[in-house]
């Protein structure tokens, strides 16, 4: 019998052909550790995967290069999907590489980090969009687990911070699928129950656990909503894209029931104290104003018309004693002073003379006589007397010496 003899190029072609018929090997993920990471001038890398179980030669070309979002390296957990081939020169299989990922969380790590840098380079952390947590809120939204710890804490708190505050459960999936589009609903369904504010979350978890809250459609939801929502996604170490969009991100559950419930009793306490300072401050404005009447009343009293009327009035009384008080003092100046003159008019009187015994002389022209020369005989003269007057013609004229004048 013949025996068929094979070169090795032929048996290393063969091999490759079966490698080229099987399907699953045209397009298959492998899962292992990165070694001996070479990047190649060429723009090709080369690297070895391998796992506990064994090593695979692999190889990226350069034109595959957009297949790798991150910056590869040793040790690094990764999927690698592409085709397996043989090699024929070398007789050796590998996998040529079209894509590679990180596995499991690092590979979610990427698409976190790809979707926050999308969403705020398009705004939607900005400050400006945040909206006001109301203070006084009644009425309470949650979207979260029914039976998880987070609706506990947030019950516990809230009822002992304010019992009167109206809490309502969307009971919603926080994890694995369709948990995105139920907290979605349960946003949708608290905007159309008109809820004052609207808390979102659940417990802590690994970054698969917690991937609900960092889908592009909850994060939208989020956005889009009118009302006010609290972020409160696992522990406080715990950060998820919901939490960079909502109006506010609370750490905890439990922190976000202290953010949106007020305490009952310390808005009491606040309220008693403002009463008391409002009533101090109203009896403080009374007695000022009191204080301010009583000057105005006195003020007015001050400049009262019938005040500067009775002021006129004393003062013209004044006037009026001061101008009697001078005019009796002139009259009785002037009354001594006629006094006087009215002595003095009297001792040069000449009806007091006559009545003396003395007579006045005068011609018949009526001109008093003085002097004997201003007569002559025969000329008729005047004699006046005090009771009369005596006519007489002159006889004789006696002119004396000089020692009688």
């Amino acid at each position: 019998m013949t025996k068929n003899v094979y070169s090795v190029g032929q048996v290393n072609n063969y091999i490759k052909n079966m490698f080229a018929q099987d399907f699953m090997l045209h397009h298959i993920s492998i899962r292992g550790e990165v070694s001996n990471c070479k990047y190649h001038s060429s723009g090709h890398i080369y690297f070895t995967i391998k796992d506990e179980t064994g090593t695979m030669n692999a190889i990226m070309f350069a034109g595959n290069r957009r297949g790798l979002t991150f910056p590869m390296k040793e040790g690094d957990k990764v999927v690698v999907t592409g085709s397996v081939e043989v090699y024929e020169r070398d007789g050796r299989y590998q996998i040529y590489a079209r894509t590679i990922e990180l596995d499991g969380a690092g590979n979610l790590y990427l698409k976190f980090e790809a979707l926050k840098k999308e969403l705020e380079e398009m705004g939607m952390f900005a400050p400006e969009y945040k909206q006001p947590i109301p203070k006084f809120a009644k009425t309470i939204g949650i979207v979260t687990a029914p039976t998880g710890a987070a609706i506990q804490d947030i019950r516990n708190i809230s009822s002992r911070r304010n019992p009167y505050v109206q809490l309502i459960l969307y009971p919603s999936l926080v994890q694995g699928e369709g948990a995105a589009s139920s907290i979605v609903n349960g946003i949708h369904a608290m905007e159309r129950l008109g809820v004052d504010v609207i808390i979102v979350g659940r417990g802590g978890g690994s970054i698969e656990d917690l991937w609900a809250f960092n889908e592009e459609i909850v994060a939208r939801a989020i956005f889009d909503c009118p009302i006010p929502v609290i972020s409160a996604v696992g522990h406080q170490t715990d950060w998820t894209i919901a939490d960079y969009v909502a109006d506010l991100r609370a750490p905890t559950p439990s922190a976000a029931a202290e953010l949106a419930v007020f305490d009952f009793r310390q808005v009491q306490e606040q309220f008693m104290t403002a009463r008391q300072q409002l009533q101090r401050e109203l009896v403080r404005k009374l007695s000022m104003t009191r204080n301010r009447l009583e000057q105005d009343k006195m003020r007015l009293k001050y400049l009262s018309p019938m005040n500067r009327l009775n002021e006129n009035r004393r003062r013209t009384m004044d006037y009026e004693e001061k101008l009697t008080g001078h005019m009796q003092n002139l009259i009785r100046e002037r009354r001594h002073t006629l006094s006087l003159l009215a002595g003095s008019l009297d001792a040069h009187s000449p009806a007091k003379k006559l009545s003396g015994g003395y007579a006045f002389v005068s011609n018949s022209e009526g001109m008093g006589l003085r002097s004997v020369c201003q007569v002559t005989k025969k000329e008729e003269v005047e004699i006046h007397l005090l009771d009369g007057k005596i006519k007489a013609k002159v006889s004789e004229i006696t002119e004396y010496g000089a020692e009688y004048r």
